[in-house]
């Protein structure tokens, strides 16, 4: 075999083995192509992961009324985990918790997950919408479990329009003037704004474990 043949051996051989090394890379658990990650704001702590967390406001930039936290909460350990509080350290904004059905805490399952906002499943609402931030910007989100302890991190300030229609805060009643009113008119009574529904108040189980309806990722949504 001459020179130039050995050599160009050499190297075909050594190209092979180059794939063969690249494919083992991509393949396997730890494959680069399979960590997708969601665009919404994620973290893990011990047996607590959380996804998909955002903070919805009214559709209407000017509109009143409150805004609503929004996130899937996974628990892989042996112990249930109860959400003590939510909170937006840094505001004076308080976040009433609700489970999916009844009254009692939000309850993560061992080895479940419990969703927060959307039809069917537990809530956690800001009352002042306004105090929870400008659209746009990032919030810091604390949740305390009765376990794990505090886990904070970032949440993203999106308004309840297109990907996050459903899972949005619902505005505040307008004052509007009755068909007699406007006939005669005089001015109609103002409509008394009463307690908005909020996402997550419908059924579900008292202890705060939920349906399958997750809030969309501004993007690609990962579920564990």
């Amino acid at each position: 075999m001459s020179r130039s043949l050995r050599h160009g051996a050499f190297a075909a051989t050594a190209l092979v083995f180059s794939i063969a090394a690249l494919s083992a890379c991509s393949a396997g658990n730890n494959a680069q192509t399979l960590q997708v990650r969601p665009d919404n704001a994620a973290t893990a702590v011990d047996s607590i992961k959380i996804q998909n967390l955002n903070i919805i406001t009214q559709p209407e930039p000017d509109a009143e009324g409150p805004a609503v936290i929004a996130a899937t909460l996974f628990n892989d350990g042996p112990k249930r985990e109860v959400v003590e509080t939510i909170a937006l350290p840094g505001t004076n904004a308080t976040v009433a918790l609700k489970p999916a059905k009844g009254k009692g805490p939000l309850v993560v399952p061992a080895g479940g997950r419990l969703i927060i906002g959307g039809k069917d499943n537990a809530s956690a609402v800001i009352e002042n919408g306004r105090q929870a931030g400008a659209n746009g910007n990032v919030q810091n989100v604390a949740f305390t479990f009765s376990e794990t302890g505090e886990i904070s991190l970032g949440a993203a300030i999106v308004p309840a329009t297109h990907f996050f229609k459903d899972f949005g805060p619902s505005a505040l009643p307008s004052a509007k003037p009755t068909p007699s009113d406007s006939a005669s008119g005089t001015p109609g009574a103002s409509e008394t704004p009463g307690a908005s529904e909020t996402p997550g108040e419908q059924s579900g189980s008292p202890s705060g474990e939920a349906t399958d309806t997750a809030p969309p990722a501004d993007g690609a949504a990962a579920e564990h």
